[in-house]
């Protein structure tokens, strides 16, 4: 008998591949798995972009607003990092009649709502820090199921295609959000809406998914060592995937460089209070957003179609690098600062939904045991959130106040660094020897 099975039905094969368990994806599922991942990810991203920069402002002021920013987002981040690559391979292990994923996606989302209620009513910082944490730990126990379907349900030839529609709600996400911070009435409401959207789209996911379930349990313990294992690959055994996480951590660490502070890089270099700050920011994401769409559908179509990947990531990460660049220097440019700014965002968003679509295919391609899916995504996963954890620390602690120091410019030096960091990161999908 078979570990894995499709819900409701009994496997005769030994362990069979992804590809064997769903050789075409089940009806509903990327629709549903679309929706949940645009919910789940407007939860916890409408407060990364903008909701908690302007409660800190609130709080503290916007002086004091960047490094405790930088403290709040990097914490999260850190306790995000810890739990989705457990939480990956506790699915893999899972034996609930209700499938593998389905429990992590249906609590984890219960998790986020609740604690997102926390974040809106904490009324000092102590109380925000623990709130947010508790945010992450929920909301990446859900995210790392639900990424692992695309892997259970959806074949190799398609995947691309799929990974590119499923990749464009985390964008679409954050627009969805900015346009939420924008016109929401107070401040109580830009946390919960967001947060009740996701518990809503997750609970559809949950009851369309016909999931995978293990029939029979683990022939392994899981004990202290399988437990730290989950954050652990050989890169001398898989090197193509360790360049393919270097160069996905890196990328993103330089996409991220803008992003996070927009808000705070709007009242410090344009003068903005926090109403105005919202009210563009919901006017750069919708000019980034649009461009990220089309470049995320129609990069994971081309990808699918010459059959290659690799090219495509490379010169997403150069072209976000050139937008971040842009960002930094629009100051400069004097009135027209905030026109350049838009176009920047267009730029970025570019380069952002390229690489969303085609990215996450190349990894999966690159995974190092199909057996272990939950688990190496999880450490996949790791490539976007210890950039998380690192980048606001870097730019709230050290490059914004080192730089306003040095010659008053500290987005700009943050924002030059990140980009940086993105060419870099691209540069090292040249090392990767498999694939295309």
């Amino acid at each position: 008998m078979s570990e894995h099975t499709s819900a409701g039905t009994t496997a005769t094969a030994e362990d069979p591949s992804p590809e064997t368990i769903a050789p075409r994806s089940p009806k509903g599922y990327v629709p549903t798995a679309a929706l949940a991942g645009f919910g789940l990810y407007t939860a916890l991203l409408t407060p990364i972009f903008g909701g908690l920069s302007v409660k800190i402002q609130d709080m503290v002021g916007l002086a004091d607003a960047p490094a405790l920013l930088g403290i709040v987002t990097g914490a999260g981040a850190v306790v995000s990092s810890v739990v989705q690559p457990i939480a990956g391979r506790l699915s893999d292990r899972s034996t609930s009649r209700f499938g593998m994923r389905r429990p992590f996606i249906l609590f984890g989302a219960i998790g986020v709502f609740f604690a997102l209620i926390g974040v809106a009513l904490a009324s000092n910082f102590v109380t925000l820090l623990l709130a947010w944490c508790l945010t992450q730990a929920a909301a990446n126990f859900a995210l790392a199921a639900n990424h692992t379907t695309l892997a259970d349900q959806v074949p190799e030839a398609r995947r691309g295609g799929v990974s590119g529609i499923i990749g464009a709600t985390t964008p679409a996400a954050i627009l969805g959000g900015a346009l939420v911070l924008a016109v929401a009435p107070n401040d109580f409401l830009r946390f919960v809406l967001p947060a009740a959207f996701g518990l809503l789209t997750s609970i559809i996911f949950v009851i369309v998914l016909k999931d995978r379930v293990r029939t029979e349990p683990p022939t392994t313990p899981l004990g202290i060592k399988q437990i730290f294992g989950s954050f652990l690959f050989d890169p001398r055994k898989a090197p193509d995937f360790g360049w393919a996480w270097l160069s996905k951590a890196l990328i993103l660490l330089g996409y991220g460089g803008v992003s996070t502070y927009l808000t705070l890089f709007l009242g410090s270099s344009f003068g903005m209070d926090t109403d105005e700050q919202l009210q563009f920011n919901a006017i750069a994401q919708v000019v980034g957003i649009a461009t990220l769409v089309v470049f995320s559908v129609v990069g994971g179509y081309l990808s699918d179609k010459l059959g290659r990947r690799k090219p495509f990531v490379l010169a997403s990460g150069l072209v976000i690098a050139a937008g971040v660049l842009l960002s930094a220097a629009s100051p400069s440019f004097g009135g027209g600062g905030l026109a350049v700014l838009l176009v920047a965002q267009a730029v970025i968003g570019a380069g952002a939904g390229t690489f969303f679509a085609v990215d996450q295919a190349l990894c999966i391609s690159l995974l190092p045991n199909p057996e272990e899916m939950g688990k190496d995504l999880g450490i996949l996963n790791l490539a976007g959130t210890i950039p998380g954890s690192i980048a606001p620390l870097l730019a709230g602690v050290l490059f914004i106040p080192l730089g306003n120091a040095l010659f008053g410019g500290g987005y700009t030096l943050w924002f030059s660094i990140a980009a940086a960091i993105a060419v870099i990161g691209s540069l090292l999908v040249l090392k990767i020897k498999a694939g295309r």
